[in-house]
């Protein structure tokens, strides 16, 4: 009779995690229709991040409850021998080798060879022999054993979001030797117990490694989950990156789709006619990112509604703004502006009047916005005066890089039309060189003025969620008619992994 005690909490908690990826996800008819944002990741990066997978194998090991192990068998004239394996822990664990394979619309195979572990813990055993001769035990015990371990990883769809089902899992052994007390040549009794115990032990080390493996797979894919959930929101603005359709597994790359919605107070964000087709991505790079016109869109009208579209400039900045050319016509317009009072004294506030509209176009993502301009002179003891008001409609194409961990946005062919202008000096408006010159200023530095100072705004908030702890190689953002593709090449940042295995250990 053999018998295994003490079923484990983290038994409990992979059959939880059963139960909830027992419920499939439900999708539309059309494919990709409701797709925002898509994410695929090809082969070299697979291998790559499967060079990381000793550490999670090490901690399935190290935190796997073994359970106690009992027997007893009956022996012709020796009688009744019985034994119990308790208190097993791992010690000591090496891995020597780990290759991964895609199949296609199957799984991703991860095959780890030659496992080297220890187990040690403390064996008691009793035998009752013929003619009344007893004998009783307690030893501290060492298992060592050699593995081969074969998991397939399922991709599923689980409460809207990617799921890791890994409970296709294998142990081979090629090697399983009991010692006790540190002999390494066991008498008869000791082999006796080896032999009793060799098959229960092998089914106990499988079912409980591969059950930590499974549980293991569904929290690795709920961090990486949680880690892009908290990548894609700034306070009170965030994407919805639940699925759009199931992950597609295929031989040379993993693609999840995702719907992007843009999430923010009471906005309401709709999405039903995506252009993404698989074909639009290759597999050259490592890694893909998939964006719609859509998001950027939704994003910049969050922005907008969040009152995050203004900028003020004074001093040294404004000063900049209007004295880049020192001309004649520079001079004549900044004293007609400003009659004399210092820029210290003077105040300009740029902010959006209505929804920013985005377009993706091969020569980059083109900004349609109406814009107000006041500039204010603020003299000491004085009530603030408006001098100059204006309403704009600007248009400009901005093209994208990264390169050396920042964002560069390089803007090109921008438009401008006036719709209101007031000027304190002209009341009249019929000063046509005063427009002209605030144009210039607006094409020339204006609008380079406002893109340096959105890009190390969002490069501190990329870096915030830890992109610059990622060594991302030779990027492209590659703009085309209504959709964006990221493109590059990395290493895995260590850390990542680190957090993942300190919250579960």
């Amino acid at each position: 009779m053999l018998g295994v005690g003490g079923m484990g909490l983290g038994a409990v908690r992979i059959w939880l995690v059963l139960l909830h990826a027992a419920a499939a996800c439900e999708f539309g008819p059309v494919p990709y229709s409701v797709t925002g944002i898509v994410c695929r990741m090809t082969k070299p990066a697979a291998l790559l991040l499967n060079q990381e997978t000793a550490q999670v194998i090490q901690a399935a090991f190290r935190n796997a409850k073994f359970p106690n192990i009992t027997g007893e068998r009956s022996m012709r004239l020796l009688g009744t021998v019985a034994y119990r394996l308790a208190n097993i822990q791992v010690h000591g664990l090496s891995i020597e080798q780990s290759e991964v394979e895609l199949k296609e619309n199957d799984a991703i195979d991860v095959a780890i060879k030659n496992v080297t572990a220890f187990f040690k813990g403390t064996l008691t055993y009793g035998y009752a022999g013929a003619w009344f001769l007893q004998l009783f035990h307690t030893v501290d015990f060492e298992i060592e054993s050699s593995i081969d371990l074969q998991i397939n990883i399922k991709l599923t769809c689980q409460k809207e979001q990617v799921a890791a089902d890994a409970s296709d899992c294998y142990l081979s052994f090629h090697k399983l030797t009991l010692h006790l007390q540190g002999d390494k040549e066991p008498g008869w009794l000791k082999q006796l117990f080896t032999d009793f115990i060799s098959f229960t032990l092998k089914f106990v080390l499988k079912r409980e490694v591969c059950k930590e493996i499974n549980f293991l797979a569904q929290v690795l894919a709920n961090f990486v989950h949680d880690l892009a959930e908290n990548f894609v929101r700034d306070e009170d603005i965030g994407l919805d990156i639940s699925l759009a359709s199931d992950p597609l597994i295929k031989s040379n790359y993993l693609e999840s789709h995702h719907k992007g919605l843009v999430l923010y107070k009471n906005y309401s964000d709709i999405l039903s006619d995506s252009v993404f087709s698989p074909s639009l991505l290759s597999e050259s790079r490592m890694l893909y990112f998939w964006l719609s016109e859509h998001i950027l869109s939704s994003l910049a009208s969050a922005a907008f509604l969040d009152g995050r579209l203004v900028l003020t400039i004074t001093g040294e900045k404004l000063q900049a703004l209007f004295e880049a050319e020192d001309t004649e016509e520079q001079q004549k317009a900044v004293q007609l502006i400003f009659q004399g009072n210092s820029y210290n004294d003077s105040v300009a506030k740029v902010w959006s009047l209505a929804h920013p509209e985005i377009s993706l176009q091969p020569e980059g993502t083109v900004v349609k916005s109406l814009v107000a301009v006041e500039i204010s002179i603020l003299p000491p003891g004085e009530e603030p005066r408006m001098v100059l008001y204006m309403e704009k409609e600007i248009t400009v194409t901005i093209q994208a890089a990264y390169a050396e961990k920042k964002l560069i946005l390089h803007p090109s062919d921008s438009r401008i039309e006036f719709k209101v202008f007031k000027c304190t000096a002209d009341p009249s408006g019929n000063d046509q060189s005063l427009r002209d010159f605030l144009k210039k200023m607006i094409s020339v530095v204006g609008i380079p003025e406002v893109i340096s100072r959105i890009e190390p705004a969002l490069t501190s908030l990329m870096n915030s969620k830890g992109l610059h702890l990622f060594e991302i190689k030779n990027p492209e953002i590659i703009t085309r008619k209504g959709y964006l593709i990221v493109q590059l090449d990395f290493s895995f940042p260590n850390h990542l992994l680190l957090n993942f295995l300190e919250k579960i250990l």
